[in-house]
């Protein structure tokens, strides 16, 4: 078994995708690999098909490998509930909720669990591509470090860092995230790679030459900035990378407008990707009422914190301007997935204070449904069928809220399966004649037929003809396009002999 570590001179340079890059180009080259994370902070979460949860990116890494993703590939899972609170999942469960000093002395328990995770792959796997969180270099975190330096040394496992030129002052970020390192923590760095570089490399030769100079350590490669591959940002809204129309699209396509309201504790934006690529929306996200004006539909999307955002929607005018769309416009849509359907009801239980001190709080009331919190927590992947349509679906469910209809049941879904088992469930809620709905299924939008079928609702609304469904997103394609890129301007043969040289 051999392993390699990916760490970064901060958060955002790149690592998920380099990790990701790496995990496709080891598996074409006849290994069998798998990702692992000690510890991530995201609120961007997946579920396994065991029915535990873990970062996005882990399970975006798994699928570059053609494996199923498991709890042992991100062990601890951090997901802020506020500035110095967060829940804390361990092997895909939830522990509770821990203030940041209570997270500090359970990371005793969590360390332990970290490292049987890794021996179980490291059992099972000849390669594991280890992926760090910000930066090794964070002083006030050394002394409980369960995810940077500490997993090289138990993985006995070379490291490469990670800068991203593209925020600037890149040189400067490697050389100071090495002086921050011990002696014994810089020997394991044993390459540096310049993520999201555009322009000439050639430019670049004298500050090449001076990092391996002032360093010791070769410049592993110049990843090039990219904006055509389509792997899914880790924890944060890709707002940069949003697709935009060229100029040919923009002469020939009529858009349909899709808001989503960017929420404080927005979760699991990836919801959104399949809609993004469509070549007739203009996905948009909103954080205002006066950025939201008129659009043919608008999404409240999942949140870590439902009533704490629910509160935003009040406050920021939204709520008030929502209600009016629905009131007035007689073709807009609305839809909430997971927290935002709970938002679109009546009223909020949460009589064990599982999100806030607040026993109970009035929805914006569009839809006739009420929801109470309950402490354990529904991990699921499922399989459905719109009612309506007969069109199938697929996605996964992540919450702690069970959510009843009242007056007469008009469920939006037909649930068939879930975990594997066969299932006459129902899900979600709908009013006003299926122009406004919620469901608690994350992914919803991903399944083609789905997808366009909701999409020309929208366009027939708009008096525009039905297009036929023609995007066939291919992710495992899009996996071979991001290992060429980084094999073609990777040092392959230095690459390799890191791997074989270990620590």
């Amino acid at each position: 078994m051999k392993s390699l570590q990916i760490c970064g001179t901060g958060s955002g340079v790149g690592k998920s995708v380099i990790v990701s890059a790496l995990c496709r180009i080891f598996l074409q080259d006849g290994y069998k690999v798998c990702p692992f994370k000690a510890q991530n902070m995201a609120l961007n979460s997946f579920v396994t098909s065991e029915g535990g949860e873990i970062g996005r990116a882990q399970a975006v890494q798994a699928q570059a490998s053609r494996i199923e993703p498991t709890v042992d590939m991100n062990p601890i899972l951090i997901k802020p509930i506020q500035d110095t609170k967060a829940q804390i999942i361990l092997w895909g469960r939830p522990q509770g909720n821990m203030s940041v000093v209570e997270y500090v002395r359970y990371k005793k328990k969590a360390k332990v669990a970290v490292v049987e995770s890794y021996k179980r792959l490291a059992s099972e796997y000849e390669m594991v591509v280890i992926e760090g969180a910000g930066s090794p270099s964070e002083v006030n975190l050394k002394a409980h470090d369960i995810v940077n330096m500490y997993m090289s040394k138990i993985a006995s496992a070379p490291v490469i860092l990670v800068g991203d030129i593209d925020k600037g002052g890149v040189f400067a970020w490697i050389v100071g995230t090495l002086e921050l390192l011990t002696k014994e923590e810089r020997k394991r760095i044993k390459g540096i790679i310049i993520n999201k570089f555009r322009g000439d490399k050639r430019l670049l030769k004298s500050g090449i030459d001076f990092l391996e100079k002032k360093t010791g350590i070769k410049v592993l490669a110049i990843i090039p900035y990219f904006k055509d591959i389509k792997i899914p940002e880790e924890d944060s809204v890709p707002f940069e990378n949003s697709r935009r129309m060229t100029n040919d699209e923009r002469r020939t396509t009529k858009q349909i407008d899709i808001a989503v309201i960017k929420l404080p504790h927005m979760s699991n934006f990836t919801d959104f990707d399949a809609l993004e690529n469509e070549p007739d929306v203009r996905l948009r996200y909103v954080t205002s009422e006066s950025e939201l004006n008129n659009p043919d539909a608008l999404i409240i999307p999942g949140t870590k914190s439902t009533i704490a955002d629910l509160n935003y929607l009040k406050k920021s005018g939204l709520a008030e301007r929502i209600l009016s769309l629905v009131k007035d416009c007689p073709a807009f849509h609305l839809i909430g997935i997971c927290g935002g359907y709970q938002m679109l009801g009546e009223k909020i239980y949460d009589r064990n204070k599982t999100e806030s001190a607040k026993l109970a709080v009035k929805g914006l009331g569009i839809l006739p449904v009420v929801t109470s919190f309950e402490q354990e927590k529904i991990l699921s992947q499922v399989k459905a069928v719109e009612i309506s349509s007969g069109l199938k679906v697929t996605g996964y469910e992540i919450h702690h809220g069970r959510t009843q209809i009242l007056k007469e049941r008009k469920p939006v879904f037909k649930i068939i399966e879930r975990h594997g088992k066969k299932t006459k469930d129902v899900d979600g809620a709908f009013a006003e004649n299926g122009r406004i709905w919620g469901t608690y299924i994350h992914g919803v939008f991903d399944e083609d037929n789905f997808r366009r079928n909701f999409l020309n609702k929208l366009r027939l609304k708009k008096g525009w003809p039905c297009l036929v469904q023609t995007t066939n997103f291919n992710p495992d394609k899009e996996f071979d396009k991001l290992a060429r890129l980084v094999r073609e301007n990777m040092n392959m043969d230095l690459l390799y002999k890191i791997v074989g040289s270990g620590l």
